[in-house]
């Protein structure tokens, strides 16, 4: 393994790498990444994830062209050249396969397992900034997880919820701005929005995008972007085909 950084330093080092280097990352390294994901905290000790290394240039594509639903088509190169992809699953198979009666159709099962895979990946992303690979989260998975489960060949009670790029940063971006403090942490009880606060890191956002991209866009407007619209309506129906959120 390559020298690290302190979990703090890479935690407040951290910025999203699109652009890689052709330089593969050995297997020893992505075993120990993965290893550092199962070694996250888990609910109850289910250990409800499962990761899947896609390695098949034709399936990157197919996951890419997912990826890209909403953009035309245009974009998330990434996906295909990254030196690994991963995806990774909600995985309550396993449960079943021990306890055929489990009840995996609760509401609160899905949310257990969609948090065991953010601590679990956010893991791996620490542990291989940490010995200078970067990486970024590919969401856009979800714009249609019935063809991303088709694709990877998901059986009922596996559902995959969000990928990752990895590799060597071939670029250095700028980090993006976060949320003032007293807008994020509250004591005892949740404190009102400071809008000046608010309002001042709208323009910080705004003035951001304008110097990395000329763009007139603000954090409010990703907001709008984002929520103020159908959000991919067709996810509950497939969670509940594969055996969750039923109840």
């Amino acid at each position: 393994m390559q020298n690290h950084s302190s979990a703090l330093q890479t935690a407040l080092a951290h910025r999203s790498i699109r652009k890689f280097t052709e330089q593969a990352i050995d297997r020893e390294t992505l075993s120990q990444l993965i290893y550092a994901g199962q070694m996250a905290s888990t609910s109850s000790y289910m250990q409800n994830v499962s990761v899947i290394r896609v390695s098949d240039p034709a399936k990157r594509a197919q996951i890419r062209a997912i990826c890209t639903q909403a953009t035309g088509g245009k974009g998330h190169a990434y996906v295909e050249h990254c030196a690994e992809f991963l995806v990774f699953c909600i995985d309550g198979s396993r449960h079943k396969h021990f306890a055929p009666h489990a009840q995996l159709d609760w509401t609160e099962v899905l949310l257990v397992g969609a948090v065991d895979v953010g601590i679990f990946a956010q893991n791996v992303m620490l542990a291989a900034e940490s010995i200078g690979l970067g990486g970024v989260y590919i969401g856009s998975i979800r714009n249609n997880m019935a063809q991303a489960a088709e694709i990877l060949q998901t059986p009922d009670y596996v559902v995959p919820l969000v990928g990752m790029c990895l590799g060597y940063p071939d670029q250095d971006p700028a980090q993006r701005p976060r949320l003032p403090l007293d807008n994020v942490l509250f004591e005892n009880e949740y404190g009102a929005p400071n809008e000046t606060a608010l309002s001042e890191y709208n323009q910080v956002v705004k003035q951001y995008y304008q110097e990395r991209s000329n763009l007139d866009l603000s954090w409010q407007q990703q907001i709008e972007n984002n929520l103020c619209t159908e959000v991919r309506p067709e996810m509950l129906a497939f969670l509940q085909s594969k055996g969750f959120a039923k109840r």
